[in-house]
């Protein structure tokens, strides 16, 4: 199943999953900054990535798997829709 058109998919895609990226970016930046020393930086820079992504409407999962980058695509083809058509 492609991950554009799965629920993960199209969760992380919605303003629910973007909100849920950039909060956990957040917090993984926070954390990084409270460890301290080289393991705090690694952590903050994971950080930034679901930071970033949300803020953009990015899913960088999608594309490491083949599937579009962009947010506003996966939710338009997860659409039902688009599903029903065979798109």
């Amino acid at each position: 199943m492609n991950l554009a058109r799965s629920v993960f998919g199209q969760f992380m895609a919605s303003a629910a999953g973007r909100i849920l990226r950039i909060v956990a970016g957040v917090v993984l930046i926070a954390l990084g900054f409270r460890l301290g020393d080289i393991a705090g930086i690694v952590i903050a820079l994971i950080g930034a990535v679901p930071l970033l992504a949300g803020i953009f409407d990015v899913c960088v999962i999608s594309a490491l798997v083949g599937g579009p980058l962009s947010g506003a695509r996966i939710r338009e083809l997860g659409h039902p829709a688009t599903l029903r058509r065979g798109a």
